[in-house]
């Protein structure tokens, strides 16, 4: 969420009103922050959400551009010409970038950056700063360890989705409240789209619609509701499983709420039960896998490359390594399972099955953490499944930035070879895009996958219970001239009529008619 300083004059603009302004004389502003020490360093990295820029004549305007917001600011704040100025404005103004500070760190000379924290040892920049610095390098500086001064907060809490309790470093006196360590760390802001769902309490609202149906009702919702999970989450990859593949995935959510799958052999274990026996893994990929289509005859267009195997094993330690962090603080269920699900799904860690794991664990988490109410699932591949662009979005708001970064070549059989280090765009994610898909993706499980097949059954009982008071039908012959019903304007077509309710006079047949559209008015008036 974008902070403004009181004295800001905001000026509201359309978007690219102010990229053509710049572009028109360029000249009038200076790059600052990251945007300066990129340009500086010649620096390869996903661009960071917030980019700034400071005018020598004029006042603070912001636009928007392809996920972007570019900031000018007033002479004023131009922070000067040093390295350790462009640091402490980033921390400021453009937020925390653990890759872009992993890349930089690996660039810059050690002597300029201990002659910024020598010149503001107790600074709060300063420290937030040298810590950053030793852990993401695993270097230790030639500093004395800060011996006065309280202990501050790595990351903003109303800026950034933070862990409680924190990690003390005493060396700085830092709370280190990352969700992960060195190996693996994502970050979330705190966006107004994220607040605003935040204070609608989705588990609420969840709690709200299972509380006004039965027990035996919930019972049966949930029987079907584990298999329209399953089958969305295979149809989202265009798979159509056996039935004995869709039992084992049943059988597996039905375990969500129970049991821990974010460890190592655990995964392996899950792995093994969803995918065909011939694709079992093991152990982690060996190979260098990527996503990608067949455009023409020898040519693909690679949509995503997967991490390098020999980066693969460090990078799922730090993924349950966060796991267990998060797990034990009480940081937002919904934040857990996107750092951790679509981290999995970024890390891609094995030949088969990852979209579908992928999936899994954010039942998993969701359920465990309680944020489903106990006993419910979640549709979320339905959700998912239902609006496509969404997801895919989701998941190329990492894949599109990451992709020109990635240095590689195919061979004639399809081959990938990655050829430059691309560990820390997988280590460092900024997830705030997933985080606010997911939310939106449980928002619509809520109010319409999981409403409205409970109200469809509530409607079906009592359509059931109107059609027994007609004709003492078999419960097998009530459920036949409902669905016939429900497939063709809320009656069965002449041909079923014929072939399975001869028995029924014409009057019966139109009182029956009728009480299928009491129960279910227009949602029985569709086409087959």
């Amino acid at each position: 969420m974008l902070k403004y300083n009181d004295n800001f004059c905001v000026v509201s603009i359309f978007p690219g009103e102010a990229m053509a302004e710049n572009d028109q004389d360029r000249s009038n502003y200076r790059l600052a922050g990251y945007a300066e020490l990129i340009e500086r360093y010649d620096l390869d990295v996903i661009p960071n959400w917030h980019r700034s820029l400071v005018t020598t004549s004029g006042i603070h305007r912001i636009d928007s551009r392809g996920g972007i917001v570019e900031e000018v600011y007033p002479p004023k704040y131009w922070p000067g010409h040093t390295l350790g100025n462009h640091l402490e404005f980033a921390l400021k103004y453009d937020g925390t970038n653990l890759a872009i500070l992993a890349s930089l760190f690996q660039e810059v000379e050690e002597e300029d950056f201990l002659e910024y924290v020598r010149s503001k040892p107790t600074g709060k920049y300063a420290r937030r700063l040298w810590y950053l610095y030793e852990f993401l390098t695993g270097k230790t500086l030639p500093l004395d360890d800060v011996k006065r001064g309280n202990y501050i907060d790595l990351l903003e809490p109303d800026e950034y989705y933070t862990v409680t309790p924190a990690r003390q470093a005493r060396r700085q006196r830092i709370n280190d409240n990352l969700p992960g360590d060195r190996r693996f760390c994502p970050t979330v802001r705190c966006t107004d789209t994220l607040h605003d769902f935040e204070t609608a309490d989705l588990p609420r609202r969840c709690r709200q619609v299972v509380s006004a149906y039965s027990l035996e009702l919930l019972r049966r919702a949930l029987g079907y509701l584990y298999t329209k999970e399953t089958k969305s989450s295979f149809e989202i990859e265009h798979i159509n499983p056996t039935s004995t593949r869709t039992e084992r995935f049943v059988a597996l959510l039905q375990l969500a709420e129970q049991e821990d799958f974010c460890e190592k052999m655990q995964l392996i274990e899950l792995q093994n039960r969803i995918v065909d026996p011939r694709f079992r893994d093991s152990d982690y990929r060996m190979s260098q896998n990527y996503v990608g289509e067949i455009i023409a005859w020898q040519k693909e267009r690679i949509h995503f490359a997967c991490p390098k195997p020999e980066d693969l094993a460090d990078l799922m330690e730090g993924l349950v390594a966060a796991h267990k962090r998060m797990d034990a603080s009480n940081v937002s269920a919904v934040i857990h399972a996107v750092v951790i699900a679509y981290g999995f799904v970024f890390l891609h860690p094995f030949e088969d099955g990852n979209g579908r794991i992928h999936r899994f664990l954010i039942h998993n988490i969701l359920a465990r953490r309680g944020f489903t109410p106990e006993g419910v699932m979640f549709p979320i591949s339905a959700a998912m499944l239902k609006n496509p662009a969404d997801y895919d979005a989701s998941l190329e708001a990492f894949s599109r930035r990451l992709m020109p970064l990635v240095e590689y070549t195919l061979d004639e059989d399809g081959r990938m070879t990655v050829q430059n280090d691309t560990s820390i765009w997988y280590r460092y994610i900024d997830m705030t895009p997933q985080a606010e898909a997911l939310f939106r993706f449980i928002d619509q499980t809520i109010d319409t996958e999981l409403a409205s097949e409970l109200v469809f059954l509530a409607n079906y009982d009592k359509t059931r219970k109107a059609i027994q008071e007609i004709v003492d039908m078999p419960d097998l012959q009530i459920d036949l001239f409902i669905r016939f019903c429900l497939q063709n304007n809320a009656r069965p077509s002449a041909r079923k009529r014929a072939s399975h309710f001869k028995f029924l006079l014409d009057e019966e047949i139109a009182r029956m008619e009728k009480a299928v559209l009491d129960a279910y008015g227009s949602t029985a008036l569709k086409d087959d």
